[in-house]
């Protein structure tokens, strides 16, 4: 086959998955504007720095590297910032996914996998959601995602590109053959802002809502290890190439732990009691958000190998250890 061009690979998803695909053998073209991302944690293939707000230079990539497929990762995540500003989550996450896609179709990509993510789905009724479960997305972010699956289907009955949307639930941990993890200066996620707590680089941390209606009053989310979720993109593209027709799977595992849960196993594992603040709910936080993941494993064949909470954070929490001493 011919190349792969990865959007976004200096990020966290991005870089996980150039590791997979690289560790494969495929021929890469990784591109990221470094905004979030860390050059270094590009570990395979060759590095362009480019935003896909120029879309002339992506057109340029585009006409002289014979591209085969296009992972797309390149977007702005956080959800509480997206309220904050909203058309810039827009612009990032759908009008620069709009020309992207364009610049693909015009050039010939045969497949294209977008990151997209379960906060398409909203406050669902019961937490738990198929592919087919209602699309009520509560913050900008998943709007704006949401928007460009839409871009991606319209665009797939009308020409030759086929593409797969993995909706991605919490994802988590680090790489682990060790050589990757979350690099984001200003954390969000919490695993990742328990384990900075766990090793002092935080003072303490909060907990945001303690009233949902869950078994312990906060939020349950469905964690997925970071290395399960590459493999499910090294698994979307083989469908896809192998001649699979365009698709959207849920990637998680299919159960849920609570923010308190996550909290004390991160004590548990770390060893470190370290101050935990209750704080009030952020907008746009569903009570609860689980994957019904068995669309993935039957289509694709996914074979999920890190289902364990606290290897997801024994993983998350070395890597974090790792970071401190290199600086």
């Amino acid at each position: 086959m011919g190349k792969i061009l990865v959007t976004g690979g200096a990020g966290y998803v991005g870089s996980h998955v150039v590791n997979i695909l690289g560790k494969a053998g495929h021929s890469l073209i990784v591109i990221d504007n470094l905004s979030s991302g860390k050059k270094e944690s590009i570990l395979y293939g060759k590095f362009i720095h480019a935003d896909l707000s120029h879309d002339k230079k992506i057109d340029e990539i585009l006409a002289c590297e014979d591209v085969d497929a296009c992972l797309h990762f390149a977007g702005s995540i956080v959800v509480p910032e997206s309220f904050e500003r909203p058309l810039d989550y827009y612009q990032n996450n759908t009008f620069n996914s709009h020309k992207l896609i364009a610049s693909c179709s015009r050039h010939g990509v045969k497949a294209f996998i977008f990151s997209s993510t379960a906060a398409v789905y909203g406050h669902n009724e019961n937490g738990q959601c198929s592919e087919n479960a209602p699309l009520a997305p509560t913050s900008p972010y998943g709007r704006s995602k949401l928007a460009t699956e839409w871009i991606l289907e319209d665009a797939a009955r009308v020409g030759h590109l086929k593409h797969v949307s993995l909706r991605y639930f919490n994802v988590s941990g680090a790489s682990v053959d060790g050589r990757l993890g979350q690099n984001s200066p200003q954390a969000t996620h919490l695993l990742k802002v328990a384990c900075e707590t766990a090793i002092g680089k935080r003072k303490g941390m909060d907990i945001f809502g303690t009233d949902y209606p869950t078994y312990d009053g906060t939020c349950i989310r469905d964690y997925i290890h970071v290395d399960d979720l590459a493999k499910a993109h090294l698994d979307a593209l083989t469908y896809l190439l192998d001649g699979g027709q365009s698709a959207t799977f849920n990637c998680g595992y299919g159960h849920g732990h609570s923010v308190k849960e996550v909290v004390s196993t991160v004590k548990k594992v770390s060893g470190e009691d370290f101050p935990v603040r209750e704080s009030r709910r952020r907008p746009g936080d569903p009570p609860k958000l689980i994957a019904i993941p068995q669309k993935i494993k039957s289509e694709l064949d996914w074979k999920p190998q890190y289902d364990d909470l606290e290897f997801i954070i024994k993983t998350a929490y070395e890597w974090e250890k790792n970071l401190l001493s290199s600086n």
